[in-house]
């Protein structure tokens, strides 16, 4: 079997080095020439536990190679990225130059199976007649939308044991698709259309979206009212059918910031609450960066020390951080920044982060919990006090002990308490 992965970022790579240690002859393709080569000599910027022992092993064996052009193979994935346009519409154009890069490289009855997210009835309004304008007819090949559905941090375990949704545009492509996957997928397989396994990934993400704005919704409402919002929805949580997330500074990633406007692009009548949703979360960000310069304000603060650019706990992910936004509105607001994140650290040198927790809190006016890092809970705060300038601490999170803090000379603000 030989497979080529188009797209050798958070999702193609991983897929990609899948199919290797399974036995299949894998070519991975992207654009960028510098990664193409670091990933030849065995070198990764994603940080995930085995991924960099999966390219060493799959190089070695020669079972994978990347390059910046497509060969001929048995199946070829899509798994490049699907953002937005300014005007909050789907930017398809990777997807299609992905799709017209193999075009030359097709032969009859070829398997291509889109990764990438996507909008409801893509591969039939746009991938299918795409094909028929370069010459390639649906009935010449087999095509399937099998979306990811993984976690940063647990991308290699999720890859094998999580159930996957296959949608074909005819049965002989998803039986296709399905033989394909199980060489490696140990979940559970379902399979569909392609229109509905296409929406199942935009329900996915739009579900949590709204939840999430409901969520940071609670949580306005729960400092109105003078509450603590997480005591409550940990108790309105312990009704067996009512399951509320979390609230937080906004919501970050490739997905459930994106996906929603995929559905709103194409129904925007009918997608009323979900356009709502995605409003309230946009707009989270900056409700906490004016948070923030009404405490700065108040103590004539100029320095902001910022603990986390990641939009999740525990991860190196920063696409579409809430943080990032935040970051800013504060410096558009003229604050002096100090930016620590250990995690996001060890990938990327080119942020301006501070080195240590010391360097982050000397002489800051106010330290803001953006991001959820089991490290960020392990931190000294009493120990560091010294070094503050102010004793303020803004947990976006709910990360920390409060009434410890409180207890030792903090002054400390969750949102949503």
């Amino acid at each position: 079997m030989k497979v080529c992965v188009l797209g050798l970022g958070y999702i193609g790579l991983p897929t990609a080095l899948m199919f290797a240690k399974s036995g299949a002859m894998v070519r991975g393709v992207d654009i960028n020439k510098e990664l193409v080569n670091k990933i030849n000599k065995k070198e990764i910027l994603i940080q995930e536990d085995g991924l960099l022992e999966l390219l060493i092993e799959a190089v070695d064996q020669k079972q994978f190679k990347a390059s910046t052009v497509p060969t001929k193979a048995d199946a070829f994935i899509i798994a490049v990225p699907t953002p937005i346009n300014k005007n909050k519409t789907a930017n398809l154009t990777y997807v299609l130059n992905a799709i017209k890069m193999i075009i030359p490289f097709l032969e009859k009855e070829n398997l291509i199976i889109i990764e990438s997210t996507i909008t409801p009835n893509c591969i039939k309004e746009e991938v299918l007649p795409f094909l028929k304008e370069n010459g390639i007819e649906k009935g010449d090949i087999f095509i399937a939308h099998s979306p990811e559905r993984v976690l940063p941090g647990k991308l290699i375990e999720e890859l094998i044991n999580n159930d996957r949704v296959i949608g074909g545009f005819n049965q002989e492509s998803i039986d296709r698709a399905v033989e394909l996957y199980k060489m490696f997928v140990k979940g559970k397989i379902y399979t569909t259309s392609t229109t509905i396994a296409e929406m199942v990934k935009l329900m996915e993400n739009t579900y949590r979206d709204v939840n999430i704005a409901l969520a940071n919704e609670f949580a306005i409402i729960g400092e109105r009212l003078g509450i603590n919002i997480w005591e409550a929805i940990k108790l309105a949580n312990c009704h067996p059918r009512v399951n509320i997330h979390n609230p937080g500074p906004g919501v970050g990633g490739h997905c459930i910031a994106i996906d929603p406007w995929f559905i709103i692009e194409k129904f925007p009548e009918e997608s009323k609450l979900i356009s709502l949703a995605r409003e309230i979360n946009d707009k989270t960000p900056l409700r906490i960066g004016q948070l923030i310069e009404k405490v700065m304000k108040s103590k004539n603060g100029k320095t902001v020390s910022i603990f986390g650019l990641a939009y999740k706990g525990n991860s190196e992910d920063i696409r579409e951080s809430p943080s990032l936004s935040i970051i800013n509105y504060l410096q558009h607001k003229g604050f002096t920044l100090r930016i620590f994140d250990p995690v996001v650290e060890k990938s990327t040198k080119n942020l301006g982060l501070v080195n240590s927790f010391e360097e982050a809190i000397t002489e800051a006016d106010c330290v803001v919990i953006l991001t959820d890092h089991h490290i960020f809970k392990e931190l000294n705060f009493l120990e560091g006090k010294k070094l503050l300038r102010n004793h303020i601490i803004i947990d976006t999170r709910n990360l920390l002990d409060k009434d410890f803090l409180v207890k030792n000379g903090f002054e400390v603000i969750v949102v949503g308490n």
